[in-house]
């Protein structure tokens, strides 16, 4: 079953996080590199660490998605982590992006490099650091 994605909830570390990483880039803020997170940073509900929901996909959680039937687990980190081969997806990439704040049972969709359209449903969450304690990961 598919949950409207209207609104994405992060908490205030990921938030600030991501703004700050954006900031010390060097890259214009505006850069269409950053277009995509700057929307979800601009959209989302902001909740103290202790205060997500276990079914919500933050910084370092692994995700379980579905793209195309096939299931596949990733993990959501920042840039200099990224290894799409490991299923260490950047924030800043498209899926990244839109896969953040995303809730168990929403339906992330971005753009491709290539200009078409993707999606991925959020099947579960194998492993969020707030769930498990771990608020300043």
């Amino acid at each position: 079953m598919e949950v409207p994605n209207t609104e994405r909830t992060l908490t205030l570390l990921d938030h600030t996080r991501i703004t700050n990483f954006i900031r010390r880039s060097g890259v214009d803020a505006a850069a269409s590199q950053f277009e995509a997170i700057l929307a979800v940073l601009d959209d989302a509900a902001t909740v103290q660490s202790h205060q997500v929901a276990p079914d919500v996909v933050t910084m370092h959680s692994r995700v379980v998605v579905r793209i195309g039937g096939a299931e596949r687990e990733l993990t959501l980190c920042y840039p200099g982590h990224a290894d799409a081969d490991a299923g260490h997806v950047s924030v800043l990439s498209p899926i990244g992006a839109a896969l953040l704040g995303q809730r168990v049972g929403a339906v992330a969709r971005w753009r491709s490099p290539t200009g078409s359209e993707a999606s991925a449903e959020v099947v579960a969450i194998a492993f969020q650091p707030e769930a498990m304690g771990h608020y300043a990961m």
